[in-house]
């Protein structure tokens, strides 16, 4: 059996020995280790007029998000927010976000970032689950509120409005339907107006770096998505290794967001990032590869994060040549459907100047990034050791192999499954310690996900063992599916798996057993329509009816053998 002590030092030395030069090997904090609401004050008095983000042509900037974000908490605290309590966000991409964001933590409350493609089922369970009382909803999305907020404990909402935030002339080409008018809404409290009438003072609140801070929605492959409890220290901790050793960050530096922001990662980068290390974030609401370029040409963007399968929308796109690039010094990339290679990798440094590297191994539970691959590419050879190369622990960051069973440490060069003990793994899942109990076991995350060290130290991730599937980038769970189909009067049971699909990486399938009674009464069509109004587009499976579902002694359905039907 090996010992996990002599396991570590051992991976320690060999980590001393492949550390990449001219990467750092601590984390640096530009005011040490305090809570994020305390940088964002400093900045704002050390740099007031400098943009944190620019959206579409409007800056906000660090004085103004300090200021707006105290207006915000004072709201908050004036409705009877205290410490503790949960605030839902259900918003997309837009400045207000931020504005949300930092006023909640202010107070010493805990944001709760919603996915603004969610339905009524899926927003209602995130409420209920998180306990909050209240809610900031974009306009567009109040008919959704509407009709889930006599089901929840919403006692009070705010509302804002993208167009609020857009200037008379964008700077960048904007989406479809970006710059709706503002909805008119009688039953909630309008943010921005509000904004103009609360105090600007800081809330005299001492906020810990310890306390609970946010709740990052993930979702498993038994029950409900789970809510992820993280401290300010995690996000600190974070943005401090992400900007030291995965970018690299300078004073200068200005960056492009394009992740969702109430994905963990689009925090990380558009919301956190900034006021971390006190540089400028363009942020757009949505991918779109001509309004990507031409942000990067008109603010000289320097550091860049995409999903591959964007990079090569850019890369194809026939007016990629006419935008100048040149200005990007560093660019991660994630791989889902389409996999960073060496072609990818030369037509980008063509194209721009500089390489595409793999971004990190991470996940919701460890606030992501918690590996880096910069200054591994002499040679590609983080290209030639495929599987994914993901590269390094960040400082402070542990990772062993085990035995998904036995739990015993496996060699090096052997698969087994990811643990991971850091400062940024979750403290527990919300309300459920029997899924805390089944993850954390002596400090160690079990992520359930296939890796493999080598023998230089060096990460490889090789996959998820769980059923999680990726749809475009996007995680859907088969369990969740499976939970709101058994809701439907007719369905008796389903089992839910992937189909390869060579545009969007996976495709849900869903094989649904309906009650005799219902049999020609409910067709798939009539079914998936039902599924539309209840889960985001990107869940809604295919549909096949089946006759009987195979199942085991236990009562479960046996996935590989519906496998056998695709």
């Amino acid at each position: 059996m090996i010992q996990e002590s002599d396991y570590l030092q051992h991976l320690d030395l060999l980590h001393e020995q492949n550390w990449p030069a001219g990467v750092p090997r601590e984390p640096a904090y530009p005011f040490g280790e305090r809570p994020l609401t305390d940088y964002l004050r400093l900045w704002a008095q050390k740099q007031p007029d400098k943009a944190a983000i620019v959206f579409y042509g409007t800056q906000l900037t660090f004085g103004q998000l300090d200021e707006l974000s105290n207006r915000f908490a004072n709201l908050l605290l004036d409705s009877g927010v205290a410490r503790g309590d949960r605030v839902a966000v259900f918003l997309p991409n837009c400045p207000q976000f931020l504005i949300a964001f930092y006023g909640i933590l202010k107070i010493g409350a805990v944001h709760v970032p919603v996915n603004p493609m969610f339905k009524e089922h899926e927003l209602l369970y995130e409420l209920n689950d998180s306990g909050a009382q209240v809610l900031v909803a974009l306009d567009q999305l109040m008919d959704t509120v509407r009709r889930v907020r006599p089901g929840s404990a919403l006692r009070e909402v705010f509302v804002t409005s993208i167009r609020e935030m857009l200037p008379d002339t964008p700077t960048l080409p904007l989406p479809a339907s970006l710059d709706l008018p503002p909805v008119v809404c009688g039953d909630a409290r309008h943010l921005m107006t509000e904004l103009a009438q609360a105090s600007a003072q800081a809330p005299d609140v001492a906020v810990s770096l310890d306390e609970l801070a946010a709740l990052n929605y993930t979702g498993g492959t038994t029950g409900m998505p789970k809510g992820c409890m993280h401290t300010q220290r995690a996000m600190l901790y974070t943005a401090a290794t992400s900007a030291s050793m995965a970018i690299g960050l300078a004073d200068d530096d200005i960056g492009i967001g394009v992740n969702p922001v109430f994905w963990i990662a689009g925090e990380n980068a558009c919301v956190i990032m900034p006021v971390f290390r006190g540089v400028t974030v363009v942020m757009l609401a949505r991918w779109d590869p001509v309004a990507w370029m031409t942000a990067v040409q008109r603010y000289q963007v320097t550091f860049a994060t995409l999903v591959v399968d964007a990079a090569v929308e850019v890369m194809d796109h026939p007016d990629a040549g006419r935008h100048q690039l040149r200005s990007l010094r560093s660019m991660r990339v994630s791989s889902f459907v389409k996999k960073l290679g060496i072609g990818y990798r030369e037509r980008w440094r063509a194209l721009t100047g500089t390489t595409m590297i793999e971004a990190a191994w991470g996940m919701t539970e460890t606030h992501t990034s918690d590996t880096f691959t910069r200054g591994m590419q002499d040679a590609d050879y983080d290209l030639t050791v495929q599987p994914i190369f993901v590269g390094l622990p960040v400082p402070g960051t542990q990772i062993k192999i085990c035995d998904f069973e036995t739990h015993e440490i496996k060699p090096l060069g052997t698969e087994g499954e990811l643990c991971c003990r850091s400062p940024s793994v979750l403290k527990a899942y919300w309300n459920n310690p029997a899924a805390t109990a089944d993850v954390l076991r002596d400090g160690w995350l079990h992520s359930g996900d296939i890796g493999m060290l080598d023998e230089h130290g060096y990460l490889h991730f090789l996959g998820r063992r769980k059923e999680m599937l990726k749809v475009k980038g996007m995680s859907v769970f088969p369990a969740e599916i499976e939970a709101i189909l058994g809701m439907h009067p007719s369905v008796r049971g389903s089992g839910v798996i992937g189909r390869p699909d060579s545009s969007r990486g996976e495709v849900p399938v869903a094989f649904v057993l309906i009650d005799d009674q219902h049999k020609g009464q409910v067709t798939p069509e009539s079914l998936a329509q039902w599924c539309a109004e209840r889960m985001a587009t990107y869940k809604v499976p295919e549909l096949r009816f089946v006759d009987q579902l195979p199942m085991t002694t236990t009562g479960k359905v046996k996935k590989g053998e519906l496998s056998g039907l695709l």
